[in-house]
């Protein structure tokens, strides 16, 4: 069987499927489809200074090919979190990722501080990028200047690896990605949703409660694709790859482009055993083709 094991923010996983925050819950949600710790790592539900409720109903939109959410980081805050959850999480010995999210910079330095020191977090990842919150999120990530300087408080108060969720609700994703780098991410996570919307045509209104919402799913593999293989041509950290992702088909294109390992997200709602099944497609794939190593395939997209 072929070497899945990939190298993410200086740490090793075993395979490099991940699953991505806001679709897996905590994680312990899952126990019951799947052994957590055979998953390259899970990432939790964004985590705030306090408990959110997030936006008021309607919160999904079902859409042709993907799915529109103002979910709005509900949570249940960073310090239930570390005393309700990360116990039970520990014993499953999955390596895990805290998606941490803030209104200032302040609030993100300070949940990153309250991680620092629990054990068995694997590492954050900087949620700079939501779109259906109306403070931080995709405030900072829209601006270069912005995500090196948060990027760079964060870094000074932890020394968990680093990751930073990339919007693609700008011009030139590279600027953002390499101001994360320069502020010091050891690796950067693409793409967060695209802005959308949804009306109701009887009532005239907007279908969602937020009236904007982020899009994912299967509609918008093309946009990140794209948005994967700039980015990782133009840094050095680790890129991990997002965006429709519903199969070991399509994790694989993502490595070839040139991600070192991929998140699948909405995907799971569909199937909630899909990220182990990736995994396995994964595994097929390169023993078919009689690849040793996946580190083999990754980045070896052929443009000329």
């Amino acid at each position: 069987m072929a070497d899945c094991r990939v190298i993410i923010a200086g740490r090793t996983i075993p395979n490099p499927v991940i699953t991505a925050s806001g679709t897996f819950g905590y994680g312990l949600e899952y126990t019951a489809f799947g052994d957590l710790s055979k998953l390259g790592a899970i990432v939790v539900k964004g985590l705030s200074l306090k408990p959110i409720p997030g936006n008021p109903p309607q919160r999904i939109v079902e859409t042709r090919c993907g799915l529109l959410n103002a979910i709005g980081l509900a949570n249940i805050g960073v310090d239930a979190f570390i005393d309700e959850m990360m116990p039970k999480l520990a014993k499953t010995r999955a390596n895990v990722i805290v998606n941490i999210y803030g209104k200032t910079e302040e609030e993100y330095v300070e949940v990153a501080k309250k991680l620092d020191q629990q054990p068995g977090i694997f590492g954050l990842e900087l949620n700079v990028s939501c779109p259906n919150v109306a403070a931080g999120g995709m405030a900072f990530g829209t601006d270069p200047q912005m995500v090196f300087s948060l990027t760079n408080s964060v870094r000074k108060a932890t020394a968990l690896p680093l990751i930073v969720k990339l919007t693609p609700n700008v011009t030139d994703p590279i600027q953002i990605a390499q101001a994360a780098e320069n502020g010091g991410a050891d690796a950067v996570s693409a793409i967060n949703t695209l802005l959308g919307m949804a009306v109701d045509l009887e009532n005239r209104r907007p279908v969602l409660g937020n009236i904007t919402g982020g899009l994912s799913g299967p509609a918008i593999k093309p946009v990140a694709l794209r948005i994967v293989y700039q980015v990782a041509r133009a840094v050095k950290v680790p890129v991990i790859g997002i965006g429709g992702i519903m199969s070991g088909k399509d994790a694989l294109e993502f490595l070839v482009a040139g991600a070192s390992a991929i998140q699948v997200g909405t995907a799971i709602f569909a199937d909630p055993q899909v990220p182990w099944k990736i995994v396995k497609e994964i595994e097929e794939y390169l023993d078919h083709h009689g690849i040793s190593h996946i580190h083999e395939i990754i980045g070896t997209l052929r443009t000329d």
